[in-house]
């Protein structure tokens, strides 16, 4: 079984802030092969707010 628990943001990966995890089905037979963090809406904002500083150079060539 694989687990993938942290979020890459800004460059490097990170725990989440939650500790909820979701199973990951396969869905050929319906096993469960992993489980992934389920992110918080703080997690979400770490993530949205990285990108939005990203973007202030990355958005200037388009």
């Amino acid at each position: 079984m694989s687990d993938h628990l942290k979020f890459y943001i800004n460059g490097e990966w990170v725990d989440p802030l939650g500790s909820e995890k979701i199973e990951v089905i396969n869905p050929s037979d319906e096993s469960v092969i992993g489980s992934i963090s389920a992110g918080t809406k703080e997690d979400i904002d770490l993530a949205v707010g990285a990108a939005k500083e990203a973007f202030k150079t990355f958005g200037f060539f388009f």
